[in-house]
C-alpha cells in the first residue's frame, strides 16, 4: 500500500541468527530453542484495524505451528511492532527486529510506503521479508516495472497481488460490471493511492470511460466540503478514490449528505468494517477491490475465521488475515527446512530467504508460491459491494490489462 519515494541508507546490523537456547534442553528436544517471527504493522492510529488483523493472523499460524510441532525441536514466538503507518518508524522496528538474534523472519509491514523504509535493512541483514498486504509494483519489480522490470531485494516477498493488476481489474467492473461512464478520480498523494488512482484512470479509459475530473488530499483531512462541490457539480456517476479508509469513510459520508448519491470505490485500502462502521448508511452501494476470493468462503480457512473469532482478536481478519497467515506459515515451513532437531546453522537467515523463494504449498487463501521478483503466483481479486451495511462480494477472477 502506501510508498513514500525515498533513498535510504541505513547502517543496519548485518547478524547471523542463532536461536536462543534452553540451557537445560539438548540438542533435539522438542521445543528446545525458540524461534522468533517479527510482524511490523500499525497497531494504533491510522490503519490499525487492518494492522491488528494482520498481527493477529501471524499470532494463529504460530500458535497452530507449536501445536503441530511443525517444526521438531523449535517453539515459535511473536514479535509485533507498532509502526503507526509512519515510514521511520517502520525503519526503526527494521532496525530493532534484524538486531534480534533470534528473529528469523519478519511478515508485514501494511503500507507500502512503510516498506520501502524496511527493504534495504532487511537485504543488508539477509533477513527475510513477507508482506500480506503491499501492492505497489515498485517494491519488487522496480521503479521501470512498466517497461524493465528488476527485482531490488531478494529478501522481499508478498503473498498480497499488485495494484498493476487491482486497478485495472476495478475499471473493468466500474466500466463493464456497475455501467458506468464518468468518473471522478481523487488521490490521498501517497505513492499507494496516486499509483493505484493512475492505473484506475488509464484503464478506465481504454475501456471507454472518461475521467472528467481529479484531485487530492491529504492523510487526515476531514473538511471535504470544497472537495464535494466539485465532484457534485461534475456530473461524474462514480468516484475512484487511491487511499486508505481513514479519509474514504469520512469523504463518502460528506459526499452524500450533500446530495451526490453516487458510489464511492476505492481498493484495498477502504475494504474494512471499519469503513462502514464510521460512513454508516452513506457507505451503502460503495465499493471496493481486495485481494484474493472471501475468506469466509474458502474451506481451508475454516478453521482460522473460527478461531479468530472465538479468541476476540481485534482488527479486521477479512482483510488481510489470511494472507498474513499464510505469509507466517511460509516462513516457518522455510525454517522448517533448515532448522534440523534445533540446531540453526549460522547463515540461518540467507539460507531462509532462498526456502521462502522454493516454497510452494496449499495455504487458507490459496495457493502460496513466489514468482522471480518475489510476487505471488496467486492473482485473484474480488470486488465488494456494501450492500445492507456489510461488504458483499460481487465478482470475483484475474486482471486482464488492456
Amino acid at each position: 500500500m502506501v510508498i513514500l519515494t525515498s533513498v535510504l541508507t541505513t547502517g543496519a546490523l548485518t547478524l547471523t541468527a542463532c536461536g536462543s537456547r534452553d540451557d537445560n534442553s539438548k540438542s533435539g528436544d522438542s521445543g528446545n530453542v525458540t524461534v522468533t517471527i517479527g510482524v511490523d504493522a500499525p497497531l494504533t492510529g491510522q490503519n490499525s484495524a487492518t494492522g491488528l488483523g494482520i498481527q493477529y493472523g501471524a499470532q494463529i499460524a504460530v500458535d497452530d505451528a507449536n501445536k503441530n510441532k511443525t517444526v521438531p525441536g523449535v517453539t515459535f514466538k511473536i514479535k509485533a511492532l507498532d509502526d503507526k503507518a509512519i515510514p521511520a518508524t517502520g525503519q526503526q522496528n527494521a532496525t530493532q527486529l534484524v538486531s534480534d538474534k533470534t528473529v528469523l523472519g519478519v511478515v508485514g509491514p501494511l503500507n507500502s510506503g512503510v516498506a520501502t523504509q524496511m527493504q534495504q535493512v532487511f537485504a543488508t541483514a539477509n533477513l527475510v521479508e513477507i508482506s500480506p498486504s503491499n501492492t505497489n509494483p515498485e517494491l519488487t519489480m522496480g521503479k521501470n516495472w512498466q517497461t524493465s522490470p528488476s527485482r531490488p531485494f531478494k529478501t522481499y516477498f508478498r503473498t498480497a497481488t499488485t495494484d498493476a493488476l487491482q486497478g485495472a481489474y476495478a475499471a473493468d467492473y466500474a466500466f463493464n460490471g456497475a455501467k458506468k461512464k464518468k468518473a471522478f478520480v481523487v488521490d490521498d498523494k501517497q505513492t499507494y493511492g496516486a499509483g493505484l488512482s493512475k492505473i484506475f484512470s488509464e484503464q478506465f479509459v481504454k475501456q471507454g470511460g472518461k475521467v472528467i475530473g481529479t484531485d487530492h488530499v491529504n492523510t487526515g483531512d476531514r473538511d471535504f466540503s470544497t472537495l464535494v462541490t466539485k465532484i457534485k457539480n461534475s456530473g461524474a456517476d462514480i468516484l475512484y478514490y487511491g487511499g486508505q479508509y481513514d479519509e474514504a469513510q469520512v469523504l463518502t459520508k460528506q459526499l452524500k449528505a450533500a446530495g451526490a448519491n453516487i458510489p464511492l470505490f476505492g481498493g484495498d485500502g477502504i475494504f474494512s468494517d471499519t469503513y462502514i462502521k464510521t460512513a454508516g448508511k452513506s457507505a451503502e452501494g460503495d465499493l471496493a477491490t481486495s485481494i484474493g476470493v472471501p475468506v469466509d468462503t474458502l474451506p481451508a480457512a475454516k478453521d482460522f475465521v473460527a478461531t479468530y473469532k472465538a479468541k476476540k482478536y481485534p482488527g479486521d481478519y477479512g482483510t488481510y488475515g489470511s494472507y498474513s497467515y499464510d505469509a507466517t506459515t511460509a516462513i516457518i515451513k522455510a525454517i522448517g527446512s533448515v532448522v534440523k532437531d534445533g540446531k540453526i546453522p549460522d547463515d540461518a537467515r540467507s539460507q531462509i530467504v532462498g526456502a521462502v523463494q522454493k516454497n510452494t504449498f496449499d495455504g487458507i487463501s490459496g495457493k502460496i508460491a513466489f514468482d522471480q521478483y518475489g510476487d505471488t503466483t496467486n492473482k485473484q481479486l474480488t470486488v465488494y459491494k456494501v450492500v445492507s451495511g456489510a461488504w458483499k462480494s460481487v465478482q470475483s477472477g484475474v486482471a486482464t490489462p488492456k
